[in-house]
């Protein structure tokens, strides 16, 4: 399709979106966006200025047309699909050149590394380390290759903490109150103190093991792969040797993630203690919406809980071969820099976003207070966990090696294999979702 040059009319059409040099680029009349979801298409449509809407799965800024690209994570399709689109791209047809894609932390290593060169570094779009100032350290490292060149931004500070239910907190605690609370789930041994009572008293303490997990593997004191074999750290065993116990002493169950079962604590009639989350979980999961719900209510608190932890995070990467640079750039500032749209997406979303300036104003008075917590205002507790993430043990295989893991013990914690079967069903099937892989 012929290329179009943007106009003053584009710009009035663009509305409050200003683009650095636009008057002189020649951009693409597409804009095809890859994602494995609807989150980040929900909030261009709610807080990008000059987007329109035309249907599910495409929109307008301006005279460019927005095309949603939706491949689900499940079976690993969305990294397939990205594997099998992005190396060709800079030769793509016009309309067809990928302009975005999105990656999560579990695997965002593979497609900022240099020699894969998918990702465009953020300064060839003209982004600069001033304009990324306020962001946390760690959403940057962990979008930058092994030569020192960031490829990828995000809007997303995802620190996390135990979510709970106040009313059976006020139950079996004698309290609600978020430092107390916290004193009753401080470390692990405190934590399964809490459990043996909430289960006496006819409550799961977390809908499932999985619930668990991130907090612990997100304390491992090494990655996953290191030299090519899969390695399997103290705190990853720890995890297992807990959730056995918890399940055999009926505190806890073996749901999936994301499942009915799963959720059903978001509800009182669930009579599940805890959830583990960070900001991003409060509206994408707990059915805040949903009248009846906990969150409805306002009766969720939130606490650090027994380890500080990160879950997630939404990068967004330009491709390379992109023929809208100067909209993407626009794209990439606005929703990741801009403190009045991170501050609406924090307010609207209840996301906890990737701005220390925002975040400090958010903590200091009412404005950060969520009803879904009672009241609750979460982002201090929030910003400060985000200084403390540490991500110098993830590794390109987290994703496949996370799932595959929790996936093989649940036959273990169900008692349908003992631990060594358990194990040597993740090794088995690692290695065929990784060939290059050893696990011995």
């Amino acid at each position: 399709m012929k290329k179009r040059t943007i106009s003053l009319l584009s710009l009035a059409l663009l509305g409050a979106m200003v683009i650095p040099g636009a008057a002189f680029a020649e951009e693409g009349s597409v804009l095809n966006v890859e994602v494995w979801n609807e989150e980040f298409k929900s909030r261009i449509t709610d807080h990008y200025p000059g987007y329109e809407e035309v249907d599910a799965t495409t929109g307008k800024i301006g005279d460019v047309t927005v095309n949603w690209i939706i491949t689900p994570s499940d079976d690993n399709a969305y990294q397939n699909n990205l594997d099998s689109v992005l190396p060709g791209n800079v030769d793509a047809a016009a309309d067809e050149k990928v302009d975005i894609f999105l990656v999560e932390a579990d695997y965002a290593l593979k497609y900022v590394d240099a020699d894969a060169n998918v990702a465009m570094p953020l300064e060839e779009l003209g982004i600069t380390a001033d304009d990324l100032g306020k962001q946390y350290q760690y959403t940057k490292d962990i979008v930058t290759d092994a030569n020192g060149v960031l490829r990828g931004s995000s809007w997303q500070a995802c620190s996390a903490g135990l979510i709970y239910n106040r009313e059976i907190a006020k139950e079996v605690l004698g309290t609600d109150d978020p430092a107390e609370v916290q004193e009753a789930v401080k470390d692990w041994a405190t934590y399964t103190e809490t459990a043996a009572k909430m289960a006496e008293a006819g409550y799961k303490m977390a809908a499932t093991v999985n619930d668990t997990y991130r907090v612990y593997s997100n304390n491992v004191a090494g990655p996953w792969v290191q030299d090519g074999k899969v390695v399997l750290d103290d705190n990853i065993k720890a995890w297992v040797d807990d959730s056995k116990a918890a399940v055999d002493a009926g505190q806890t169950t073996t749901a999936e993630l994301w499942s009915d079962d799963w959720a059903k604590g978001f509800f009182p009639e669930g009579k599940v203690f805890c959830y583990f989350g960070p900001a991003w979980f409060f509206n994408f999961c707990l059915h805040a919406d949903e009248e009846g719900s906990v969150a409805y209510d306002g009766g969720w608190g939130f606490v650090t809980g027994p380890q500080s932890f990160y879950w997630g995070g939404t990068w967004i990467c330009a491709a390379q071969g992109t023929d809208n640079p100067e909209l993407v750039k626009d794209i990439i500032l606005t929703m990741t820099t801009d403190n009045a749209v991170m501050k609406e997406i924090a307010q609207v979303d209840a996301d906890c976003v990737n701005n220390t300036e925002v975040l400090a104003e958010l903590s200091a008075d009412d404005s950060g207070n969520l009803a879904l917590l009672g009241g609750q205002n979460p982002y201090e507790m929030l910003a400060a966990g985000a200084e403390n993430v540490d991500m110098s043990n993830i590794s390109p295989y987290d994703q496949g090696c996370n799932e595959e893991f929790q996936g093989a013990m649940k036959n273990y914690f169900d008692g349908n294999a003992d631990y060594d079967a358990a194990l040597g069903q993740f090794k088995s099937a690692i290695v065929e979702k990784y060939p290059e892989l050893t696990t011995d």
